[in-house]
């Protein structure tokens, strides 16, 4: 069992949790999740890793109440117990010196793309980050991100903060500015279909994170099944990166519509 250390409420849905977990946060890199169970009936929910603190053994969740699953870990609080927790799982980022590397997050996938940010400069680049949201409630983590990136733009829906528009507009400011080497993107599917579409359209070699498709973590149950170069693939086992212009986005939106 894993221990509740700290919780804080990132915008009504979503709640930032750091646990107890010293082997995962010693081993753990961007873009690796883990799989989370709350009670011994409980489903088994993957979770990319926000950040990690190997010194005190414990990593960051950040995580969404969307449906009764994510709803019973956010309802625990400080002092309470993750049932079981496996990871860290998946392929990490491949990070590298690339240049100038764009990381556009919308939504909840700010918080997976934080790591990736983090590794990125790390590695030195010149990381521009891109932030969007529906609303000015709806970010998150700017303060965190804004610490580790040479620029960072935040695009809302309703103009309530930063520039109004769709994060598609700021990159192709960016893009259009100056040259990009690698763009990372990670949100909803159809944002990172646009995205994708943007970057191709531009020559600039770019990844997205499927995870959001991600159910059983493992591979077993085929949900994140997806086509990327006329091969298919499983998010969790081949990914959760993969190389956007060649990621069948059509048919994975059809996909996600079938279960809704």
């Amino acid at each position: 069992m894993n221990k509740i250390v700290s919780k804080e409420n990132l915008s009504e849905k979503v709640v930032k949790f750091e646990i107890e977990a010293p082997l995962i946060a010693k081993s753990r890199r961007a873009g690796h999740f883990v799989i989370v169970r709350v009670g011994k009936k409980g489903e088994r929910i993957p979770y990319t890793i926000a950040s990690s603190n190997p010194e005190k053994g414990t990593i960051t969740l950040v995580i969404q109440n969307v449906g009764k699953s994510s709803q019973k870990v956010c309802q625990l609080e400080v002092g309470d117990y993750v049932t079981d927790m496996v990871g860290p799982l998946g392929k990490a980022t491949h990070i590298e010196k690339f240049g100038t590397v764009i990381c556009a997050g919308g939504g909840v996938g700010v918080a997976p793309i934080f790591p990736i940010i983090e590794a990125m400069k790390k590695a030195g680049n010149r990381v521009i980050s891109i932030i969007a949201a529906r609303t000015k409630d709806l970010v998150i983590l700017e303060d965190e991100i804004r610490k580790l990136s040479d620029e960072v733009i935040i695009m809302t829906d309703d103009g309530s903060y930063g520039k109004k528009g769709l994060i598609t507009q700021g990159i192709e400011e960016v893009i259009q500015r100056e040259k990009v080497d690698l763009c990372v993107t990670i949100g909803p599917a159809i944002m990172m279909k646009f995205v994708s579409e943007l970057t191709k359209k531009y020559d600039v070699p770019t990844l997205a994170s499927l995870n959001t498709i991600m159910v059983d973590g493992t591979g077993m149950c085929g949900a994140c099944r997806v086509t990327v170069g006329g091969k298919t693939k499983f998010v969790c086992v081949d990914g959760p990166e993969f190389d956007a212009h060649q990621v069948d986005f059509d048919e994975m939106l059809m996909r996600l519509r079938a279960y809704s």
